[in-house]
């Protein structure tokens, strides 16, 4: 009932920048946190970014400083900017949103968009 359609990954220099996108769609009440993971082969998934409905937000140390999450809750859509790649970002990048439909609150994953970041 809920899809999360994740775009914006690609090929890029380090230095360089990407906007990842990611829209929510479906049926639901409201769209509570959204956030950005990664996961590298071998290793857990982790969190890269997070916003709240509320526009409060959390880095990982790693990208302070480099990536700017944002939302547009009518939209439903979060975005993530990413300035300053460097090679270590190469990775999939997942959406989350945390989805209240009625009482209960569900949380959903993207399909996934490839980062990759080479000279």
């Amino acid at each position: 009932q809920v899809q999360l359609v994740e775009s914006g990954g690609g090929l890029v220099q380090p230095g360089g920048s990407l906007r990842l996108s990611c829209a929510a769609s479906g049926s639901f009440f409201s769209i509570n946190d959204m956030g950005w993971y990664r996961q590298a082969p071998g290793k857990q998934r982790e969190l890269v970014a997070r916003i709240s409905n509320g526009g409060t937000t959390t880095y990982a140390d790693s990208v302070k400083g480099r990536f700017t999450i944002s939302r547009d809750n009518a939209k439903n859509t979060v975005w993530l900017q990413m300035n300053s790649l460097k090679p270590e970002d190469t990775v999939v990048y997942y959406c989350y949103a945390e989805v209240l439909n009625g009482r209960t609150v569900y949380g959903y994953w993207g399909q996934g968009t490839q980062v990759t970041v080479s000279s």
